[in-house]
């Protein structure tokens, strides 16, 4: 496991990896509002990954698992996991659509996958004064929806969305804990298009690199919270 200054270091960078580099002003400064917002959002990540519970050999042998359930049993925990996922939202804005145009990129829907991203989706969408809107299942919501496919290792499986849930136009976060081999992320964003909504990103808790999982998402902006070295 890392020490606790790789980690910090870590940390403090991994919310600005694979994105374009912070919008500046006319010295080559990085605005006091961004700088701040840098700083609280290194401090929130380092509460949070001091939070995280490890398994080894779950749920099969040479698995190191990484358990975010814990993020939620804490109430200040909770708060903290929530302000960081904003300020991350936030900075999201500033580097896609540059530090003055930050609200060009605001999402004014949150979608979250089944399940785990109905922890934190609904929270973060009120945060955020945006609507909520799940995927799920096959078969588990009401009503007409579209359906979009994904590979799952034992076969292939369904995401629904509900007809109407995001409106033409619409810029959307998707939303899930973990990225992992992509296919559901993917997924998910292919409703999305289908219902005419602006896909303008990806945000994930944690992220396993190792299975390329972003190379499913087409190239749209894609970002981990949190990273690890297991």
């Amino acid at each position: 496991m890392s020490s606790t200054a790789d980690v910090a270091q870590n940390l403090a960078s991994s919310s600005r990896r694979d994105q374009a580099p912070l919008t500046t002003d006319a010295s080559g400064r990085q605005p006091p509002a961004a700088t701040a917002g840098a700083a609280e959002l290194a401090s929130t990540k380092m509460s949070l990954y001091g939070a995280l519970k490890r398994f080894p050999d779950f749920p099969i042998p040479g698995i190191n698992f990484i358990d975010i359930l814990p993020l939620f049993q804490d109430p200040n925990i909770h708060r903290t996991l929530l302000r960081a996922l904003e300020l991350q939202v936030l900075q999201f804005g500033a580097d896609v659509a540059g530090a003055g145009n930050a609200a060009l990129a605001k999402p004014d829907v949150i979608v979250g996958l089944d399940a785990r991203g109905f922890l934190f989706g609904p929270s973060l969408a009120l945060q955020l004064n945006a609507s909520f809107v799940p995927v799920r299942k096959r078969g588990k919501m009401p009503g007409p929806c579209v359906e979009a496919a994904y590979e799952k290792e034992y076969g292939t499986d369904y995401f629904q969305m509900q007809e109407g849930a995001v409106k033409p136009g619409q810029k959307v976060l998707v939303v899930d804990d973990i990225i992992a081999t992509g296919g559901s992320a993917a997924a998910a964003g292919s409703l999305v298009k289908q219902l005419g909504g602006d896909l303008i990103g990806y945000l994930f808790i944690l992220e396993i690199p190792f299975l390329k999982g972003r190379d499913k998402l087409d190239g749209v902006p894609t970002v981990t919270l949190l990273e690890t070295d297991d």
